[in-house]
């Protein structure tokens, strides 16, 4: 539906940022308006070219840092023009929206409401950081409805974006070298609730002390419902499904059961769906359970947060970590677990990984990925200890080797076929 004030119509529109979400909004907004194109990586125009011309409007990929960026004095000097593909989403739709953020579980939650929905045989679309951008989705009906997944580098740029339901899952520290303090990290997730209309419904985690602090300190618009993410330990057993023991995927399942509230969903198509939840890959991924060796493949893993859980459930891990460290990252594990960790560090950055780990796990250093996972194989083969768990959980970002968690979960399931355990 085209909103009548429609901003995004009849404009000189400049797009920055040219991977899945920019090239999205090229072919969504080039029929009714005039669109230039600049990438840093790509040689669209020159920038003392984008300089002269005058912009009505900045659609800015989210990956782009505006602090660090080939055009950063240009984006401060025109920073009220700066917009993003889900704000353009906004002004051209009034679909209901359930949008979910949060540091960890994103993806999960949001793709297992999307099933349950479907399922239920509602008009559903994902989108978003999940990997559809949300100007790519097709045969859009005023009746769809929108599973999002929204980073906070999405939530930080929007300025008109606004969803029916959002869920906040947890905060912990993530993505500092690009937002600088824990503060502005959380001020970006909360834009989402802060946006929000006074009929809308926002769900965050009663349980988590940054989300807790924050709510205290703010009046929101819309209606909040506060999820209790500590069930007992029967909780999981009357879905059939053992993805969900555990902790985070527990928490991720209490959000969904409540947001789905929403929706006239049969419970039983409920339970089978839920039943049948495979999971995402490289999220907690068992890809090899027998003869007393489990190995999880968790390359989704970009902070010690999203390791810590998996690093409590085994005796006997093997944890392969390595990649670029996140900024103000911090290893709180309790030490009790400690005697039950051997660590492969791997990569060139393991500078701060042997500054936090030392003296509190058995360590050993190598230059990649492929050479500890040599080492860490002839450890478990020669070892005689029952029940082993390779835990493949790098708690840093890939890109100092690959193009993305995926491209690095995929080299390690290579690597793990090649073995005969």
């Amino acid at each position: 539906m085209l909103h009548s004030r429609n901003i995004f119509v009849n404009k000189k529109i400049l797009i920055y940022g040219l991977g899945k979400s920019g090239i999205s909004s090229f072919n969504f907004l080039k029929k009714s308006n005039k669109i230039y194109l600049f990438d840093d990586k790509k040689k669209y125009s020159s920038i003392s070219k984008i300089r002269k011309l005058k912009y009505d409007l900045i659609i800015i990929s989210p990956g782009i840092d505006k602090n660090k960026c080939k055009l950063k004095k240009f984006l401060k000097e025109n920073s009220k023009k700066i917009f993003t593909d889900l704000d353009v989403f906004k002004s051209f739709y009034e679909n209901k929206c359930i949008t979910i953020t949060g540091t960890n579980g994103k993806s999960t939650t949001s793709q297992l409401i999307y099933e349950i929905l479907k399922r239920q045989g509602y008009d559903v679309k994902l989108a978003g950081n999940i990997g559809y951008p949300i100007l790519s989705i097709k045969k859009i009906k005023p009746k769809s409805i929108f599973v999002i997944e929204a980073s906070s580098y999405q939530l930080d740029y929007s300025k008109i974006f606004n969803s029916k339901y959002s869920a906040v899952l947890n905060i912990s520290p993530d993505h500092l070298e690009r937002h600088k303090t824990l503060k502005k990290y959380i001020h970006a997730k909360f834009n989402l609730i802060k946006n929000q209309k006074s009929d809308s419904v926002a769900f965050v985690n009663k349980n988590d002390n940054n989300i807790k602090k924050f709510i205290k300190k703010k009046n929101f618009k819309g209606k909040i419902i506060k999820v209790k993410t500590i069930s007992n330990k029967n909780f999981s057993l009357k879905f059939e499904n053992n993805y969900f023991s555990s902790k985070s995927n527990k928490e991720n399942l209490l959000f969904v059961l409540q947001i789905i509230k929403k929706f006239k969903i049969d419970k039983k198509i409920l339970f089978k769906t839920i039943k049948n939840f495979k999971g995402l890959k490289y999220r907690q991924q068992i890809i090899y359970n027998k003869k007393n060796l489990k190995i999880i493949n968790d390359s989704k893993s970009t902070s010690y947060a999203s390791t810590l859980e998996m690093l409590k459930s085994h005796k006997n891990i093997y944890w392969l970590l390595g990649g670029i460290p996140k900024k103000g990252d911090k290893f709180e594990l309790p030490k009790t677990y400690y005697k039950n960790i051997n660590g492969y560090i791997f990569g060139n950055n393991s500078k701060k990984f042997l500054l936090d780990l030392k003296n509190k796990i058995r360590l050993k250093k190598f230059s990649d990925l492929k050479k500890a996972m040599e080492c860490l194989s002839k450890d478990i083969l020669d070892g005689k200890l029952n029940e082993k768990m390779i835990l493949f959980s790098p708690a840093a970002a890939s890109f100092d080797t690959f193009k993305n968690f995926e491209e690095r979960g995929s080299f390690f399931n290579k690597m793990i076929k090649r073995i005969k355990w």
